[in-house]
């Protein structure tokens, strides 16, 4: 893999569907009901269902691990901090950007935007160089 600082990863472009929350709660048995209930969600205050957040998390790990060729075992440490919430039917884009590389691995600061909201930040991510 040949990634110098201050390279920027491709963008990933994802627009969860309506029905992405269900199907994720199944997936990770995280049926808590402002995922999947609109009525339980407003009344908590929010506007609508919201995406699970190891969801968001897994949108940067994909962007990293396309990155790297594809590759899923090139990830080897992915950190991230939840600071935003993010809603169906909305595009969510994840941008990185190469901070080092050495000793055999890249380190890759990332974040997903939704909206304008920076809904993952100070994400790093560290590959197999």
């Amino acid at each position: 893999m040949d990634m110098r600082p201050g390279e920027q990863l491709p963008e990933l472009r994802v627009t969860p569907d309506r029905y992405l929350p269900h199907r994720y709660a199944g997936a990770s048995g995280d049926f808590n009901p402002i995922h999947i209930d609109p009525e339980a969600a407003k009344q908590v205050g929010l506007s609508s269902t919201i995406l699970h957040g190891l969801y968001t998390m897994a949108l940067v790990a994909r962007a990293n691990v396309a990155a790297a060729g594809g590759d899923p075992r090139a990830l080897r440490r992915l950190a991230v901090e939840f600071r935003g919430m993010g809603f169906p039917e909305k595009e969510i884009v994840v941008r990185g950007t190469v901070r080092e590389t050495s000793d055999g691995r890249v380190l890759i600061d990332t974040e997903a935007e939704q909206d304008g909201d920076r809904i993952v930040r100070n994400a790093v991510a560290e590959l197999a160089g």
